[in-house]
């Protein structure tokens, strides 16, 4: 089985299960135009995370590395009415111009978009004490993706749902001797969320999906929030 193959059924499903979408498709023509990396979420993949916001009902959501802001509208378009996206983003460049695809997306005033680097930034949105968010998206460097998955614990409750992309890396989570420090980031996350050898595993019930398409071959981790003595029902 080819990359080649992986992004013609991803066509296949754009086509089919999403379409065209003038704000979406503008969002991406300007992030390329103007350089960004192309490493946005593919529309699949977008569509998941508006799924899963609007299946919890989500009020409000954090997501920890905006880019240009294209999974940041899919977000949005998820909220409930009365809810809020906050957005960080550490290149103040990057961060313009997501601010500019979502307002052009009509959302400008759901989202809040951050500028800084994110472990800087987190502990000045926990100093605000805000209300718990329902879904966080990491997305941000991978180096740190465990320290944002901490802070995520502190800012959610109990049902909340985590979700960390690009925890495969090409199934480099696998080697152990890679000496990559995204591989490594994405390793310590999965030893941290080892449920009966760490206490932050047994906060969460966490699995990790691996994925094939346009961007190749990775994964995400996905972990709801357990409440207080909740077991994780892995058992049943």
């Amino acid at each position: 089985m080819s990359d080649r193959t992986w992004s013609d059924v991803d066509r296949i499903v754009e086509r089919q299960l999403i379409g065209e979408d003038r704000d979406l498709d503008a969002a991406l023509a300007a992030n390329a135009a103007a350089g960004l990396p192309p490493i946005a979420v593919t529309p699949s993949q977008g569509k998941l995370l508006h799924l899963l916001a609007r299946s919890i009902g989500a009020r409000s959501i954090l997501e920890i590395g905006t880019l240009g802001g294209y999974s940041s509208i899919w977000l949005a378009r998820a909220l409930t009415d009365g809810g809020r996206l906050v957005t960080l983003e550490a290149d103040a460049r990057y961060a313009e111009l997501a601010e500019s695809n979502i307002e052009r997306a009509g959302l400008g005033e759901l989202v809040d978009v951050r500028v800084g680097k994110a472990l800087d930034t987190l502990p000045q949105l926990a100093a605000e004490q805000p209300e718990p968010f329902d879904l966080v998206f990491i997305d941000a460097d991978k180096t740190h993706t465990p320290d944002y998955f901490q802070w995520a614990l502190r800012l959610t409750r109990p049902g909340s749902v985590i979700i960390a992309d690009n925890v495969i890396r090409d199934g480099a989570l696998a080697d152990p001797d890679s000496t990559d420090s995204a591989v490594l980031g994405s390793r310590r996350l999965h030893e941290m969320l080892a449920g009966d050898r760490s206490e932050i595993g047994q906060r969460v019930s966490a699995t990790t999906i691996q994925t094939v398409g346009a961007k190749g071959y990775d994964g995400f981790t996905f972990a709801l929030v357990l409440g207080a003595g909740e077991p994780d029902g892995s058992d049943r």
